[in-house]
């Protein structure tokens, strides 16, 4: 499959539904990010303004650590392919 970020952007939200049943808490704290690229098997994500909402909120420690597993399992669940995640920030 010759994978496009235009097409991961088209099924984002599917992909958003499938990390919110697995884990609510890593949906929350992908459901903002901005995706950027999609380039040698690596997805990045902007995530470059966490303070847009009142109070603030940083979860790039916490999605290093803790989410991103989970999402690069459910992107290659859908798409079929490895993807790794990027974050800028």
């Amino acid at each position: 499959m010759n994978l496009e970020l235009r097409v991961i952007k088209e099924r984002w939200n599917e992909v958003l539904d499938a990390l919110e049943s697995k884990d609510r808490v890593a949906w929350l704290a992908y459901f903002d990010g901005r995706l950027v690229s999609f380039e040698s098997g690596v997805l990045t994500l902007d995530f470059s303004d966490p303070n847009k909402f009142e109070g603030g909120h940083d979860y790039s420690k916490v999605r290093l650590e803790r989410f991103r597993p989970a999402l690069e399992e459910v992107l290659g669940k859908i798409f079929g392919v490895v993807i790794s995640v990027r974050e800028i920030s």
